[in-house]
């Protein structure tokens, strides 16, 4: 199995919960992660920005979309030392329009993921994997990136035996 890195980036503040917005202090894709974490023996990472969007969502989705469109890289808290300790790693973040948050692309960017294999986690209310699972190939590629798991956001905290289903199915669990 080797060694395994779980890398997320999460937002919590204000999210969409299908149809409606909500306050929340931990975001879905931390949710998810955490139940990983439980589950697997790995180490973690969370991608945390330099300076976060807006706890607005509105406002956080149009900062989103702008960087989107710029092709930002925003900076970032911190970074690992380095990824190469690990095999696998698990890149975990929520759909912003269509695709990673740029953060994701800054973190994917820092490192050489050769000889790695990465498994996508994209929670959503919706809009599935998106193209994500496409620009990571194109970020990462030595990398082998494996079928990505769609999480509704909204279903975070109920979706252990999807989870589980997909660890499994990537041999990281028996």
């Amino acid at each position: 199995m080797g060694k395994i890195l779980i890398a997320y980036f999460s937002r919590s503040d204000e999210n969409y919960f299908g149809g409606s917005m909500r306050y929340v202090k931990v975001g879905n894709t931390e949710i998810v992660c955490n139940h990983m974490m439980k589950l697997l023996p790995a180490d973690s990472f969370k991608i945390e920005m330099t300076e976060p969007y807006s706890p607005v969502y509105m406002t956080c989705i149009d900062e989103a979309k702008k960087d989107l469109r710029a092709k930002s890289r925003p900076s970032l808290r911190a970074l690992p030392d380095s990824v190469d300790a690990y095999d696998t790693v698990i890149l975990a973040y929520p759909n912003y329009w269509g695709t990673m948050p740029m953060a994701v692309y800054t973190f994917l960017e820092a490192f050489d993921f050769s000889g790695k294999t990465i498994l996508p986690l994209c929670t959503n209310e919706g809009s599935g994997m998106g193209i994500s699972e496409k620009e990571i190939k194109k970020e990462c590629p030595g990398a082998v990136v494996r079928k990505g798991l769609p999480i509704t956001g909204s279903n975070a905290a109920s979706s252990g035996s999807q989870i589980e289903k997909w660890l499994k199915a990537n041999g990281l669990m028996s």
